[in-house]
């Protein structure tokens, strides 16, 4: 019997991958996996069984496998609420809806030059004196859920300012900085944190909240620790930390650099 293979067989295989690769981005590095793959290999299982007509075991785990999809909206419904944020907030910009982005781990969008050096200023101040900081940058994703949790601010973008957010005395330090539209949106804003399991022991909240936020969007994330003083930016679930001044200032002028691999942390 000839095989053949239609334009909608190619799509159907296209679209299942696209969507294994999405849900693999999600849970990678957390308990999540560990229980995917131990589902996955249960289907297989089943897969030969039926294909050898061992009827007894074949006839239990297909009632298993029929309430599986119940199972796996109990078991991984924090990746599910996850995929559907990434669909919702990540793909679909504030314009128009990006194919591309599907794939891509890479966005291409250049900084303004003034507000990126005020920005760098800030971070090396802040990252002299061990003052932490939590900047969460835009690019096409909106952040106004995010904001919905902080103070509204709309100001114009200097270090001055952030510098004053950030001071341990005021009420607007704890919490996250928003940066979009070449504005400061909004601060103290409570982030997502990250449910990976897999981290360093010296990531305090503020990195775990930064990996959470860089999950559920396209933000760039700059982060300053204040047991350090080091300054790490966050992209795409990956973390490269002691950077320099002028290594943040490229990052946030020449954005088209791909940040998918991370470089190893430094020891503290």
């Amino acid at each position: 019997m000839p095989f053949h293979i239609t334009i909608l067989d190619i799509i159907d295989i296209v679209l299942v991958a696209v969507v294994l690769f999405q849900l693999y981005r999600l849970i990678r590095g957390t308990a999540a996996l560990s229980i995917f793959l131990g589902i996955f290999f249960i289907y297989l299982f089943w897969l030969v069984v039926k294909a050898l007509n061992m009827e007894l075991i074949s006839a239990l785990l297909g009632q298993v496998i029929g309430v599986g999809v119940i199972a796996l909206i109990v078991v991984f419904q924090q990746e599910v609420r996850r995929f559907l944020l990434v669909i919702g907030n990540k793909y679909l910009t504030r314009s128009r809806f990006s194919f591309s982005r599907i794939f891509s781990l890479v966005t291409n969008e250049p900084g303004s030059p003034r507000e990126a050096e005020e920005i760098v200023k800030a971070c090396e101040r802040l990252a002299s004196k061990k003052t932490g900081a939590l900047i969460v940058i835009g690019r096409k994703s909106s952040l106004d859920i995010i904001s919905e949790g902080g103070e509204i601010l709309k100001a114009q973008i200097s270090a001055e300012l952030l510098e004053t957010i950030f001071f341990k005395n005021t009420p607007l330090h704890d919490g996250a900085v928003l940066i979009e539209g070449g504005l400061i949106l909004a601060a103290r804003c409570p982030l997502p944190t990250t449910e990976q399991v897999i981290l360093p022991p010296h990531y305090g909240m503020r990195h775990r909240a930064a990996i959470g936020m860089s999950e559920h969007s396209d933000a760039l994330i700059v982060v300053i620790s204040e047991e350090s003083g080091f300054i790490s930016v966050v992209d795409t679930g990956e973390i490269r930390e002691n950077i320099t001044p002028n290594e943040l200032r490229n990052i946030l002028l020449i954005e088209k650099v791909p940040h998918t691999a991370s470089r190893k942390p430094r020891a503290l």
